[in-house]
């Protein structure tokens, strides 16, 4: 794609999320609104309501691991990179596509972007059963 930054060329490859309708403020009360969409974004890795921009090429991934599988299909070995999570700034809600600095909840439409929210990592995640299980193995080992 002429024009068009190394890593956005593989975007739409690695971009799993699925729509459905968005709500407004309106339409939905504020305590429900943290649960909108809940299990219904995300990606092949993980299931949450934010992507993040990548600081290194400034462009939107679902998660660090589509940015860095599609950054090491990039034609120009030289263009190779990865993602580092700590130094992520930004967020965009999957909901109302609000594009904000990291939280755990949207400052547009107030939905909660992922039930396990770490601020130092700028991880997200709705399927709190899965990292209940990886904290219980970091524990044990």
């Amino acid at each position: 794609m002429e024009g068009t930054a190394p890593c956005q060329e593989l975007l739409l490859d690695f971009e799993k999320t699925s729509v459905s309708s968005k709500p407004t403020e309106a339409t939905v009360p504020y305590d429900e609104r943290l649960d909108v969409g809940k299990m219904g974004y995300g990606c092949q890795h993980y299931r949450r309501r934010c992507k993040i921009r990548a600081p290194c090429c400034n462009e939107i991934f679902s998660c660090r691991h589509c940015h860095n599988e599609a950054a090491s299909l990039l034609k120009n070995p030289f263009d190779w990179h990865e993602l580092n999570r700590y130094d992520v700034k930004q967020v965009v809600c999957s909901v109302c596509d609000t594009e904000q600095p990291v939280a755990q909840v949207c400052t547009n439409c107030g939905v909660n972007m992922g039930e396990y929210f770490c601020d130092i990592c700028k991880f997200y995640d709705d399927d709190v059963i899965l990292c209940s299980e990886i904290e219980w193995l970091i524990l044990v080992y």
